[in-house]
Order: C-alpha cells, then structure tokens, then sequence
C-alpha cells in the first residue's frame, strides 16, 4: 500500500496556535448514527463528501478509513445514546488538523492503553488508526452540568504520511 503523499507546501501562519490558546475550526461537521452494524459504513460514506466540500489536504479515504472505525467500536463496544445513537465529529483546524470524533453513553474505555498498544492482537479498529499514524486519546463526556454522560474517543489524523503519531 503507498503512503499518502506528504504535503510541503505549509504556510508559516499554519503553525500550531500558541500555548493555551485553542484553534479555531476551518470547518466542522457533527452527525448521529444509529449505533448498528452500519454505523461504521455509514460514517465512511459521510466522511467522504465532507472533507471534500471542506477542502482537507490530506488523504481522505485514509479518514473515512478511520471514521469508520471508530464509530463502529463506539457502536460495538460503547453503549449507545438514549436516541440509539453515537455522534461522529469532523474538525478541520486552519493548520489543516483533521480531528475525527466519536461519542458514546458508555464513560469508561476499558483496556484503552493494550488495544491502542503496539502488541495488541485481538480486534482491528483501532490498530487501523494507528497504522495511519492517528494519535488516539479518549475522554469522559460531560453534560453541561459537569455530569459525566459518556466518553469521546478522538483520533489526530496527520495531513501527511511522514507526520508521527
């Protein structure tokens, strides 16, 4: 399989934002799936039109790839929403950051650490993210409240294939 091509033509205001200040969005995009055996297709076939229309740079079926994994795992492994639903996230930052998103009911992610491990052996969803550099992290979702309602499970999807995880 080829790696995606590496982009170079980075502007120097495409640099990281400064510590302590958040990125604002280029474009985003957020949908709920029905959390069955379609969800993870369903999210691939949506992924795609959106990074085009958001004009991502990086490679698209690689993202759509990852979408799909994630969302299956949230719709598999996690518990859905009262709605029977997980939510799926895109965020295209002006650096040309690509932030796929998943949330689900279920607060914990058991055995995060050994299925996002080098060694791990059982499962293929994750080990896709990581095969195409994502950098996987997970955290509780918390209503408005501060109540905690679920987890996201956020995957870091480089532009270029040359970029680390």
């Amino acid at each position: 399989m080829n790696p995606p091509p590496q982009r170079s033509d980075r502007a120097a205001n495409d640099a990281a934002p400064p510590e302590g200040r958040e990125e604002r969005p280029r474009y985003s995009f957020e949908t709920k799936l029905l959390a069955s055996n379609a969800a993870g297709p369903n999210a691939r076939l949506r992924v795609r039109p959106r990074l085009t229309e958001a004009r991502w740079s990086g490679n698209i079926d690689v993202a759509a790839r990852i979408a799909h994994q994630l969302t299956d795992n949230a719709a598999r492994h996690g518990r859905p929403f009262h709605n029977g639903c997980v939510v799926l996230r895109l965020t295209v930052l002006n650096s040309d950051q690509l932030l796929i998103e998943v949330d689900d009911a279920l607060p914990e992610f058991p055995g995060f650490e050994e299925a996002t491990g080098e060694d791990h052996q059982t499962g293929r969803g994750l080990w896709w993210v990581r095969h195409y550099r994502g950098r996987l992290t997970w955290q509780p979702k918390t209503d408005e409240d501060g109540t905690v309602v679920g987890k996201t499970v956020r995957a870091q999807v480089p532009v270029g294939w040359g970029e680390c995880a």
